[in-house]
């Protein structure tokens, strides 16, 4: 990872820009992705950024979904309200009316979700879901997969929040021990 080398993220978004290492075909997108990936990896500390380097594709998938949710409330809060409950509650399925019922409830309390167009609100749900998908949290059938952090993840995040640990499903008892 070039941060790792360089250690600054401005130097990082220059360098990946400059060179086009996300092959992007024009500059605008390659802008935006960096822009993005650059966003979610800063949430990470030094101990998970080098495990995303050095860790399981598994860990690696965990980590860049813990990512995701540090840098985007609406989704940890998904995470935690949604995902988690319903493993909890022994209903392992997850479906788009799960999600569809999560963003209404909470437009009831942010007005401003109210103003977004159901295109863009079925675009978010879709999005949402391949990042499930990808981060092994969610079949291609939408069954929730049970989550074991290993060792290693456990210690990368323990600096972290506590909370942290709230965006898998896994069973209570991890968060005792």
């Amino acid at each position: 990872m070039i941060f790792l080398e360089i250690g600054n993220w401005d130097t990082v978004r220059d360098k990946v820009l400059t060179e086009n290492l996300l092959q992007t075909r024009t500059l605008t997108s390659a802008q935006r992705v960096c822009r993005e990936v650059i966003s979610r990896l800063k949430t990470l500390n030094p101990s998970e950024l080098d495990l995303l380097v050095r860790g399981t594709s598994q860990e690696q998938g965990y980590l860049l979904w813990i990512a995701v949710c540090r840098c985007y409330k609406f989704i940890a809060d998904f995470a935690v309200e949604i995902l988690r409950e319903r493993y909890l509650g022994l209903k392992i399925d997850l479906h788009h009316e799960d999600f569809d019922s999560f963003f209404n409830k909470k437009s009831e309390w942010h007005i401003e979700l109210d103003n977004i167009r159901l295109v863009t609100r079925n675009k978010l749900r879709q999005v949402l879901f391949r990042i499930l998908r990808e981060a092994g949290l969610l079949t291609a059938n939408k069954t929730i997969n049970v989550v074991i952090l290993s060792p290693r993840l456990l210690e990368a995040i323990s600096s972290g929040s506590h909370r942290d640990i709230l965006f898998f499903p896994m069973p209570e008892s991890v968060l005792e021990g």
